[in-house]
């Protein structure tokens, strides 16, 4: 009996080798596609289903690749060939929520709108904010680490974690964490499971922290700068005046242009499209008018055009232009969505040097940034060629230039993701910025939770 007869008599119906489903589950929103055919697609609804695709996995020595919603950017969830790729989309039962500790306990498959949603209704909130809460899962932002808008105010995934319950690569189960705010037993698993990007064991159910909905005013500040580097600099003096906004987003003049374009007149009308780069600060909370206040005059001094609105139906109508980004890229063709964080205080030399690289290959490169934490998204489109298929390789060229792009942000001790991860697709730059000795720490790490290496294998190292 080989691995697939196994999977099809324990597991029946929930495993599909529909050429389709198979297709779809080689790539994601990265647009990377892994190369050949998976043995299977398993759709888990319960904990023993996973624990039986393990079990089995480990049996015939077959690799296993976990999957949620199939948002993530870097590849790193994409079905290989002649693998059982697991999706725990299915578990997706929200199991306690307790307004008392401030917590929830979920399973993997729980979109986080759906989480925020159910949560509001006790006038609580799940604060990790990826720009596809809509539609991403929490086991999937805490396999990645997700971070978002709100992350320089209220932390990425990992401060959102108490506890996880893990399915190991021999299909038994690992308990870790608490239900507590304090716990200092033992070694921190539950941090290292964060952001472990499926390596190390499967999530299946998440004990998370939830807090309670900010009170007070929401005030947003438009501001028009000149250029991108003088648009970061004055983000960076915000930080510096020890000001904490919500969300900080900055928007480069290449990219306000696609999204004038993408929106139309109508739907640009009244906004800041067209004349430099554009800066988004809101703040929240009982201080946020006093902290807008203060955010303004800094923003003026820094040379920026900015005004300040109280108005929630204004403020959500920027944030919607932010958020207009990537669909506005993507009508002109294949996008590779960067993701590199540098120091707050040196975002204007990395704004520099992204405009530096784009000047001299000759290839445009869009950039947002989470300013409020120095994280940059530089987009780089390739355009579609006639007859071209959809998921082409990504051209030597943009690597060459995506190259450039990370070593500079390390130069400026900056790291190369700040919340996509390393997946697939940065695997080659890992050990540029980590070094040898803590690349083979990392490597042996993994061989205690997978001795065979059959978790998502060739994500983080290569295979």
């Amino acid at each position: 009996m080989n691995a697939l007869t196994r999977l099809q008599t324990e597991l029946g119906d929930i495993v599909s080798i529909d050429p389709l489903d198979l297709a779809a589950s080689r790539t994601d929103k990265s647009g990377w596609v892994a190369d050949g055919t998976p043995l299977a697609i398993v759709r888990a609804t319960e904990v023993d289903q996973v624990q039986a695709v393990l079990r089995i996995a480990t049996e015939f020595r077959v690799p296993v690749v976990t999957r949620g919603a199939g948002t993530g950017l870097s590849g790193g969830a994409c079905g290989t060939d002649g693998s059982i790729v697991l999706s725990v989309a299915g578990l997706n039962r929200i199991l306690e929520i307790n307004a008392d500790d401030e917590l929830a306990i979920v399973e993997a498959g729980v979109i986080n709108q759906h989480l925020n949603d159910v949560l509001a209704e006790k006038q609580l909130w799940f604060t990790p904010d990826p720009a596809s809460k809509a539609i991403s899962t929490v086991g999937g932002n805490i396999a990645t680490n997700a971070g978002g808008l709100l992350c320089a105010k209220y932390g990425v995934t990992r401060e959102a974690v108490l506890g996880l319950v893990v399915v190991l690569a021999d299909g038994s189960l690992l308990r870790t964490g608490h239900r507590t705010i304090k716990g200092v037993t033992g070694y921190d698993l539950t941090a290292l499971l964060t952001g472990s990007e499926g390596t190390l064991g499967v999530i299946v159910e998440a004990t998370v922290r939830v807090r309670a909905l900010t009170a007070g005013t929401v005030a947003t500040i438009g501001a028009v700068f000149e250029t991108v580097t003088a648009a970061a600099a004055a983000s960076a003096a915000v930080t510096a005046a020890r000001i904490r906004p919500a969300v900080m987003e900055l928007i480069d003049p290449i990219a306000l242009a696609h999204v004038a374009t993408y929106l139309g007149p109508e739907g640009s009308a009244g906004l800041p499209l067209g004349r430099g780069a554009f800066l988004l600060v809101q703040t929240d909370g009982p201080a946020a008018l006093a902290e807008a206040e203060h955010a303004l005059i800094v923003l003026r001094a820094a040379g920026g055009e900015a005004t300040l609105s109280t108005d929630a139906a204004s403020g959500e109508r920027l944030l919607a232009m932010r958020r207009a980004m990537h669909p506005a890229l993507k009508q002109l063709g294949q996008v590779l969505i960067e993701d590199v964080s540098v120091p707050r205080s040196r975002m204007a030399e990395m704004f520099a040097a992204i405009a530096d690289i784009s000047t001299r290959t000759g290839i445009p490169i869009p950039t947002v940034a989470h300013a409020g934490d120095g994280n940059l998204h530089p987009n780089f489109v390739i355009e579609r060629q006639p007859g071209a298929a959809a998921d082409a390789p990504v051209p030597d060229e943009i690597w060459a230039a995506a190259d450039e792009m990370f070593r500079a942000a390390l130069a400026l001790g900056g790291t190369l993701t700040g919340e996509h991860g390393v997946g697939v697709l940065k695997r080659r730059w890992l050990r540029d910025e980590i070094g040898d000795r803590s690349l083979n720490l990392q490597r042996q790490l993994k061989a205690v939770f997978d001795p065979l290496g059959i978790l998502n294998a060739g994500t983080m190292f290569a295979a």
